[in-house]
């Protein structure tokens, strides 16, 4: 994997960028579409491409490891083949799967031992083991095993924590270059900063990761329950550390406005499922505003969802059809809803990069931060 420094700006931290992998370039800043099992929720993946315009996609390590399992990955000859997508696949670690299952789960220094939430069958995860998993699904990038604590530990927490996952990432990086790739192309293995919210161990965590040398680097541990304002504040800790010549990837984060943010304080890669999530509840995110459709105030209102829309469907359905639909809970609701979103957010950063690139990224961010958390 090879990153390419484009363009920084004045009075920013924001960057362009471009990364090359063995399935493609992706333009940074850029967002990456959740598909949890392999898929895009509501959205089928030939629409990622021509509408949504996704350049990169995620899967989940514990979720695919679960189901449908490795030995029917690699029988598929890896998850670009089985899921029929031709450009980059990032894969987590399974590690905010595991936190997320803390009544299911035990830490210890070998691993993260947990139940099944299918069917309870025991299972342990490694940080060998993980990288093994992700070879197995073939992603362009794979991250490492990591315990990601809530946002409101605790330091004694933080510090143990964070003590645990250098500890397992000194096993998974040497796992990593120790193994080859299954299917003809390079894997970029990217560490994960922690530390919670408190500075002195983030800036021990990005001291530590930035040493490994790898080809990229993550942030995890955010929006999970923190205050905004120190999301932000720990984000600039760590770039004020982490190496400007690869690429910073910001787990699960978020809105429009957190997504703007973080690009300002030097983030080039984020993913975050609300897009998707809130679309299928019928939340809309536009250039314009949130709109929440399921509101009376739309049933009569016959203008396309967005008039300058990101996709075809912003033109192609009026705001009162998508009203009627989710009133009426017809499943297409849902998959409008989605893809509106994910094009959207799609459209986001790709006019953060044209802004970035033209040096007027500052002031285009402050209009637009105001544009998008308005409720329409």
């Amino acid at each position: 994997m090879k990153f390419e420094l484009i363009s920084n700006t004045e009075n920013s931290s924001a960057r362009a960028g471009i990364i090359t992998t063995g399935h493609g370039q992706i333009e940074t800043p850029i967002f990456m579409p959740v598909g949890t099992v392999g898929a895009i929720k509501a959205v089928k993946m030939q629409d990622m491409k021509d509408d949504v315009k996704a350049q990169i996609i995620l899967g989940n390590t514990y979720h695919l490891y679960l189901r449908p399992g490795m030995e029917i990955i690699e029988k598929a000859g890896g998850l670009h083949k089985f899921n029929s997508w031709d450009r980059p696949i990032l894969t987590d670690s399974g590690g905010f799967q595991v936190f997320s299952l803390s009544a299911n789960r035990k830490l210890k220094e070998d691993g993260a031992h947990f139940r099944s939430h299918i069917d309870g069958s025991k299972h342990v995860f490694t940080p060998e083991k993980v990288v093994d998993i992700q070879r197995s699904i073939g992603s362009d990038i794979m991250m490492a095993l990591d315990e990601c604590p809530p946002g409101t530990s605790d330091y004694s927490y933080a510090r143990k924590s964070l003590t645990l996952t250098e500890n397992w990432l000194k096993r998974g990086w040497k796992h990593f270059c120790e193994t080859e790739p299954k299917y003809g192309y390079s894997q970029a293995f990217f560490p994960i900063v922690q530390g919670c919210v408190y500075p002195d161990l983030r800036r021990e965590s990005a001291r530590f990761v930035a040493d490994l040398g790898a080809e990229g680097n993550a942030i995890g541990g955010l929006a999970v329950g923190e205050p905004v304002e120190q999301m932000y504040e720990m984000i600039e800790v760590v770039n004020e550390i982490l190496p400007t010549d690869r690429p910073r990837y910001l787990m699960g984060v978020g809105t429009p406005e957190n997504i703007l943010e973080a690009i300002d304080r030097g983030v080039d890669m984020m993913d975050c499922v609300m897009p998707t999530r809130n679309g299928r509840n019928g939340m809309l995110f536009t250039r314009h505003g949130i709109m929440n459709m399921r509101n009376k105030k739309w049933a009569d209102d016959f203008s396309p969802i967005q008039e300058d829309g990101a996709s075809v469907v912003d033109t192609q359905y009026s705001k009162a059809y998508l009203r009627h639909l989710f009133v009426a809970q017809e499943i297409l609701a849902m998959q409008i809803a989605s893809q509106h979103n994910l094009a959207f957010y799609l459209w986001l950063v790709g006019e953060a990069r044209r802004h970035i690139i033209a040096g007027d990224f500052k002031a285009w961010k402050t209009t637009m931060v105001q544009n998008v958390t308005r409720r329409l």
